[in-house]
């Protein structure tokens, strides 16, 4: 199949209006990423390359919208190859026996100007706590293949041994190798399905 250049067009003239429905997100276009501190100085950023996710969008009253995402957990993938094996072993996610990791909303909050705190649940390793996702809309579109699309970005800060991800080691200068707060970084675009596709 030949490339197409995409070219985006505005579905309303309104924010929210025509919105409502359910959206398959894209994992060509999405981005589900994470930044950790390491050594004391610097940031590793790594993400996950094999993730799916639905979008239950209400135009009408945002705030009513619903959002579920599962990851697998071993397709973590940071740049090293000796780094993601560790990452996805036993110290850490533990890929074996807890192969995926999950995310549903629980609430919407509108923060105005595009912006909405999402809450809800992400559960790792078999513990499930709560989470808050800072979100902005990044707009709609129809591409050029006719498919309505949905963009958001959102931040998240989390202490992942509260997710039983608390390897470490000591260094002789003083501090961690890994810093215990991870920032959860998401871009993501949706496609809207239609209703038989939802169900």
């Amino acid at each position: 199949m030949q490339n197409r250049t995409e070219t985006t067009i505005p579905l309303t003239p309104g924010p929210y209006e025509g919105l409502t429905g359910v959206y398959a997100i894209d994992p060509v276009h999405s981005t589900i990423g994470f930044s950790v501190r390491h050594a004391m100085i610097t940031n590793v950023h790594g993400k996950f390359t094999a993730f799916e996710g639905i979008l239950k969008l209400d135009g009408s009253d945002p705030v009513r919208s619903q959002a579920y995402l599962s990851v697998q957990t071993g397709s973590v993938d940071t740049g090293s190859a000796e780094r993601d094996a560790h990452v996805a072993g036993p110290d850490f996610f533990d890929s074996t026996t807890f192969p995926l990791m999950s995310f549903r909303s629980t609430g919407v909050v509108d923060a105005g100007d595009d912006r909405f705190r999402l809450t809800g649940s992400l559960r790792i390793k078999d513990v499930e706590l709560p989470v808050q996702i800072d979100l902005e809309f990044g707009g709609s579109s129809q591409d050029a293949y006719g498919q309505h699309r949905v963009g958001f970005e959102g931040t998240a800060t989390l202490q992942r041994s509260d997710w039983g991800l608390g390897w470490n080691t000591a260094l002789t200068t003083g501090g961690v190798l890994i810093s215990d707060k991870v920032k959860l970084l998401l871009d993501v675009s949706a496609v809207q399905v239609d209703q038989a596709d939802a169900a």
